[in-house]
């Protein structure tokens, strides 16, 4: 048991002790010197809800030398993040397809096997995992180590569903799942008879998408209707180019690379909110980086339309400029922008347009990174650097506040994502006017009443990015040694303790455990 002392609640400012259960066995994160069990000061602490990413890339299936579900969501928790949504845009993709018995061996790839590597130690970091195959507890390594065409699944989302039972391990976030907009060779748009297939996964279904490209144009109306139909959102990868390097403008002229330019993003913005004029469903334009598109937003909103959109640290943080230094890790999909791009970006956040923060999480491997910019694939890694990055640029700079920050990264993603947010004002008991003396959370109760996933932050700690600690298997970032402020220490999920970087120092006092 933990017990964090005089933690501050994100959006009472209420100050309360926290009573947190266990780590559960092969599904905590923790970091070396950390505490697990005992009594905590967390004076100056944040408690808030879990922060939730709707825009991940977590690989797998054909991928595992990229990112597996396990070291994906491993990242995820070291972040800070308790729920994420996992994009279909997988290899082979997250359709409606099912597969012939004969088939899933043809989705077979030995470099599933290397998902066998995910329990071992980074330097300075260990698993409970980790610590359960050292004890000889052989099971979970080798339903890592198996080949995909051992695993009895009937469809790509049936796999990325059951997961944790075909691979024998314990996640340390929970995560929602989207489909393909587009479905089967042809392609054709998604139906509600192909959607209703998939009723009975255990993660929620929770967005319609075609990420990694636009929805086709003769396919869009029907989307569009089949979303009308089922009760679901539909996620825009907002741009459409079939070549370019990076963002057109000078610096890719003097690179003498070939760019993208804005126009790419904003005609599909526009394309897609007349589409929604006639159909009136729910749209969330992603990852959206240019002054046009953030204005074209800005419109259909007033409009009362029901549009939403996000935007992602690095287009807060960096621009085309950033290209010169970075290279290859600056490279990524929509490009960098300008720096007007950037700074508009930034007021569409202060002012309400953007309605959430998405880390786009895309990792690739050194070698692939090393290619160089023409040939490098596009997209970094976020999740570990995400909080810390967007504090920086947003809450030091006094562009927003703390508590924006948390709706920004946890409150309206959940709602996107259908999931039951975390209100830990209702989790204590509400009250009729100011307590009048400090009151304890326990979790171990709490938790029978409503979903407890909550994270921890320290949003005064200083730190640098160390790529080479990630938890992904991906070290493909701009942001390695980038000094920041603020930084989730611990994440609980479902009232446990899933994930540890508290440090010694605030031990008050009893028994405690330190890893």
């Amino acid at each position: 048991m933990l017990t964090l002392r005089d933690v501050r609640v994100w959006d009472t400012d209420e100050v309360i002790d926290v009573v947190v259960d266990a780590p559960e066995a092969g599904r905590t994160l923790i970091e070396a010197d950390s505490v697990i069990e005992g009594d905590v000061d967390a004076s100056g602490l944040t408690l808030a809800p879990g922060l939730a990413d709707p825009h991940v890339h977590f690989r797998d299936l054909e991928q595992c030398d990229k990112e597996t579900m396990l070291t994906g969501s491993q990242a995820a928790a070291a972040g800070g993040y308790t729920d994420v949504l996992v994009m279909p845009n997988t290899r082979p993709k997250a359709d409606a397809r099912r597969l012939r018995p004969d088939e899933s061996c043809a989705l077979g790839d030995e470099r599933c096997a290397r998902e066998g590597s995910a329990a071992d130690e980074h330097e300075g970091v260990q698993t409970n995992a980790a610590d359960s195959a050292e004890k000889g507890e052989g099971r979970q390594s080798d339903a890592l180590s198996r080949p995909w065409n051992d695993l009895e699944v009937t469809s790509v989302l049936d796999y990325l569903d059951r997961y944790e039972s075909l691979r024998g391990v314990r996640l340390p976030v929970d995560y929602a799942l989207s489909i393909c907009a587009s479905s089967g060779m042809g392609p054709h748009a998604v139906s509600a008879h192909e959607i209703a297939g998939f009723a009975s996964l255990r993660h929620r279904l929770a967005a319609i998408t075609d990420d990694g490209a636009a929805i086709a144009p003769q396919m869009l109306d029907d989307v569009l209707s089949t979303a009308k139909h089922v009760g679901l959102p539909v996620l825009e990868h907002c741009e459409h180019h079939d070549s370019g390097v990076m963002n057109e403008g000078t610096v890719n002229r003097e690179l003498g690379v070939e760019g993208i330019p804005a126009s790419t993003e904003l005609d599909i913005v526009e394309r897609d909110i007349e589409a929604v004029r006639h159909n009136l469903v729910h749209l969330h334009f992603q990852h959206v980086s240019t002054a046009g598109a953030f204005e074209a937003v800005r419109r259909a909103k007033a409009e009362g339309l029901p549009v939403t959109c996000e935007t992602a640290p690095h287009y807060l943080a960096l621009c085309d400029e950033d290209v010169r230094r970075y290279g290859a890790m600056a490279k990524m999909n929509p490009p960098l922008r300008s720096q007007a791009d950037m700074e508009a970006a930034v007021r569409a956040v202060a002012d309400g347009t953007v309605d959430m923060i998405a880390t786009d999480h895309a990792p690739h491997t050194a070698a692939q990174k090393a290619a160089g910019l023409i040939d490098a694939p596009n997209g970094i890694v976020g999740l570990e650097t995400a909080y810390g990055v967007c504090h920086k640029v947003l809450v030091d700079a006094g562009v927003i506040t703390e508590r924006r920050l948390v709706e920004l990264m946890s409150v309206a993603p959940m709602r996107l994502m259908g999931g039951h947010e975390c209100d830990i004002d209702e989790l204590l008991g509400r009250t009729t006017g100011v307590p009048t003396c400090k009151r304890t959370l326990d979790l171990r109760i709490a938790r029978r009443r409503q979903r407890a996933n909550l994270t921890v932050i320290d949003t005064n700690a200083e730190w640098t990015v160390d790529a080479g600690s990630f938890h992904s298997k991906a070290r493909n970032t701009p942001f390695g040694g980038w000094r920041l402020t603020g930084r989730p220490l611990a994440t609980i999920l479902d009232g446990k303790l899933c994930m540890s970087r508290l440090p010694v120092a605030r031990i008050r006092s009893g028994t405690v455990e330190v890893r």
